[in-house]
């Protein structure tokens, strides 16, 4: 027989994380933790990891969704397609948790040779926002790192700012040695957004990240036909759970790219889906985290590794916080590894 229980836990940044949505402070994560009662030292651990500002779900949606699954664990494998589709960080914890409880609570849910440490995953390096002057320090800072892709946030502290400092790259770095990436989170309007999209196509940016808020897709298809720099989805995947539903965004807005955060859209099911439609229609993708800790981390980028990339991924986030949990992964010089001769700290959970 499974029982099971979940706790709440709140995570620090080492430094304010900047948005065009604000600056984040602090992060709620849940955890659902289940066992067989005849075996209760193994435990089964999960993560739900709702992002405030971009998730279709509330905290209280994931405190009730947990106080049912913990009531009552006979049909969970059943759920996953049912109610906890409308809960996709629920869902993504059920998923690690049962698959986590499979391979006796060892946190290695897909066997790989990321796993074995023997490759690593590519990942690029991300700027937060922050004044000018910061955000310069970190973009050298993660080139320094060794990163040769890098992701900035751009839409908060002003267009001609973030060009500048996008230039001050491109100065010295051309694009074969330096991809640049931007993430607007759907700062700029649909008037503007096609004149912020022509310069940056002269710093010969990779791809800009949701430039306009979801949902209006409309004026998101003609920004994908028009733009000079490949647009990709970000925000405007989560909440569409039906198969129907991504079908028709896909086929409407024609991205040239989809960033999928499998917290937000409903776990590894759920990513899997979005990558068979993504490729049906020659759209590229990568898969991004969330901010989550190390449980939910480790259980995004050891599925991703499954998956054969070679496309730089958004897996380096878990060193921002100053209370992770501790663990394998580590992100260093452009590449996420997994150490198997490090041991888990699941002293939270004891």
């Amino acid at each position: 027989m499974i029982a099971a229980r979940w706790i709440e836990h709140t995570l620090q940044p080492r430094f304010e994380l900047g948005t065009s949505k604000g600056t984040i402070n602090a992060r709620s994560v849940w955890y659902l933790i289940a066992w067989d009662t005849g075996r209760p030292e193994v435990q089964g651990i999960g993560e739900a990891a709702l992002f405030p500002g971009h998730s279709k779900e509330f905290p209280a949606d994931v405190r009730t969704k947990l106080i049912e699954l913990c009531a009552d664990t006979s049909d969970w494998q059943r759920r996953l397609t049912t109610d906890l589709v409308d809960v996709p960080s629920v869902r993504f914890a059920v998923e690690q948790c049962l698959r986590d409880l499979a391979v006796s609570g060892t946190k290695q849910l897909f066997p790989s040779p990321f796993l074995l440490g023997q490759q690593a995953i590519p990942i690029n390096g991300l700027v937060w926002m922050g004044d000018k002057a910061t955000m310069k320090q970190r973009i050298r800072e993660q080139i320094g790192k060794g990163f040769t892709t890098v992701k900035m946030k751009i839409g908060a502290i002003g267009i001609d700012d973030e060009l500048e400092l996008l230039r001050s790259v491109r100065g010295e770095f051309g694009p074969q040695d330096i991809t640049l990436r931007v993430d607007a989170n759907g700062a700029f309007g649909a008037r503007d957004a096609m004149a912020v999209l022509e310069r940056l196509s002269a710093l010969q940016v990779h791809s800009i990240e949701q430039p306009v808020a979801p949902g209006l897709y409309e004026v998101m298809a003609e920004l994908c036909e028009r733009s000079p720099v490949p647009v990709a989805l970000d925000e405007d995947l989560i909440g569409l759970n039906t198969r129907d539903a991504k079908v028709d965004l896909l086929n409407n807005v024609k991205p040239k790219y989809i960033v999928i955060k499998p917290s937000l859209v409903g776990g590894w099911a759920a990513t899997q889906e979005w990558i068979e439609l993504a490729k049906a229609r020659g759209i590229g993708w990568w898969i991004t985290s969330a901010l989550e800790s190390s449980i939910g981390l480790n259980a995004i980028a050891q599925f991703t590794a499954t998956l054969d990339v070679d496309m730089p991924q958004g897996l380096g986030t878990g060193s921002v916080y100053a209370n992770n949990i501790p663990s394998p992964l580590l992100a260093e010089r452009g590449v996420l590894h997994y150490r198997p001769e490090v041991a888990w700290d699941l002293s939270l959970f004891a």
